[in-house]
């Protein structure tokens, strides 16, 4: 039964997310505000104008692993935010701590920069690896925001305590600091190191956000859809158990 459940939840999700993606191609819904989310809009605009760099901190998850999602939402928000600024002169940094998303961290780069037609200044260092243990990799990203002109931090992804080492670097560089974790220690830590931590689900929400994909917007519907049929089911389920039909 609880296969059965899972794949019938799978199938109404993927054919919500279809529908409601072809839905917001023509209707763009109406979010509520993100003031992080908003301030990191304006600010990657004013990174443009200004010559300094944009580093999307994408944390050490595997992307096989049980926060695996946070990884991906990561790589979708930073192909957002370089699409965005490709052409500056100094273009977006991904640091991770994990070897397969620091590969797919360069391809998502490298996919931004043709979808901007600006392929040419594309340059593979720009995703970098920067340590394969949690700490390795704090200490691998926490130069890069000296060294190469940082002005905006936006750490997102599988981190742990070890977040607020790379927040306290940036934030000593009078970076703008964003954090979204999946592990609630690091949530914790950003809520205190960040300027601008973001709660929760507000991982997921940020690539809607910042960008104008009609499916990540979609998918943010499909969220709240699912949790009403959850909750409706769990409801039901009760209901069921009192009466003594289940």
């Amino acid at each position: 039964m609880t296969q059965i459940f899972g794949l019938v939840l799978f199938l109404i999700a993927a054919l919500l997310l279809i529908v409601l993606t072809l839905i917001k191609r023509k209707t763009p819904p109406a979010f509520r505000d993100i003031a992080s989310l908003t301030r990191l809009q304006k600010a990657a605009g004013m990174a443009v104008e200004e010559g300094t760099r944009l580093h999307v901190s994408l944390g050490h998850g595997s992307l096989t692993g049980p926060h695996g999602a946070s990884g991906l939402a990561g790589l979708a928000l930073l192909r957002q935010v370089s699409e965005q600024a490709s052409i500056s002169d100094r273009p977006p940094l991904a640091s991770a701590g994990d070897a397969a998303l620091a590969i797919l961290s360069q391809d998502t780069l490298e996919s931004a920069y043709k979808a901007a037609g600006a392929e040419e200044l594309y340059q593979a260092s720009n995703g970098r690896l920067t340590g394969l243990t949690p700490f390795s990799y704090a200490a691998g990203a926490m130069p890069l925001v000296s060294a190469e002109q940082i002005s905006i931090n936006v750490l997102i992804g599988d981190f742990g305590p070890e977040a607020a080492l790379i927040a306290e670097a940036a934030d000593r560089e009078n970076a703008l600091v964003i954090g979204a974790a999946s592990d609630p220690a690091a949530q914790a830590v950003l809520f205190a190191a960040a300027s601008d931590p973001l709660q929760g689900e507000e991982l997921f929400a940020a690539p809607a956000y910042v960008g104008r994909d009609p499916a990540q917007r979609a998918s943010l519907q499909v969220q709240d859809l699912l949790r009403w049929f959850l909750l409706l089911s769990v409801l039901a389920a009760a209901a069921l158990k009192l009466a003594g039909l289940l």
